[in-house]
């Protein structure tokens, strides 16, 4: 958490002796925050139903394996959201249509919804699929 002097962080673990155990959490994080932050902090914890040491783990993991956006990833991101809404709206509208029906409006949210939701994972398949065909070419492809 961010203080008006900036993060105080304290990394220790529960036994300075002890050896590390994998997988085991024997390190701490600390921090300085007010009566009214810690209020707030906990509210969130609380809301999302999640102990309080819970949610501050998830979210600083969170925050610290966030890949920063790579502009090639957010074009193909699109093109593969574009692509698959296409193809899904094409084919949802021919079905519908050799059956005798509309394709309704719902359908073409969920498609739109479905879309927006896998085009990153898309992107990023579609570029580690790439990359992995040029390294097997020896960087040619």
């Amino acid at each position: 958490m961010e203080t008006p002097h900036g993060p105080i962080l304290a990394a220790s673990s529960a036994s300075e002796s002890a050896q590390e155990k994998p997988g085991f959490r024997t390190k701490t994080i600390a921090t300085r925050i007010t009566p009214d932050e810690l209020r707030e902090v906990e509210a969130a914890a609380e809301k999302s139903g999640k102990t309080l040491a819970v949610w501050l783990r998830e979210l600083a993991l969170n925050g610290a394996r966030e890949r920063p956006a790579d502009p090639t990833e957010l074009m193909l991101a699109e093109l593969s959201s574009l692509r698959y809404m296409l193809l899904n709206l094409f084919h949802a509208s021919a079905s519908a249509q050799t059956e005798g029906k509309y394709l309704l409006p719902e359908s073409v949210v969920k498609i739109r919804d479905k879309a927006e939701a896998r085009k990153l994972a898309d992107a990023r398949k579609l570029l580690t699929d790439f990359l992995a065909g040029e390294d097997r070419a020896g960087g040619q492809k």
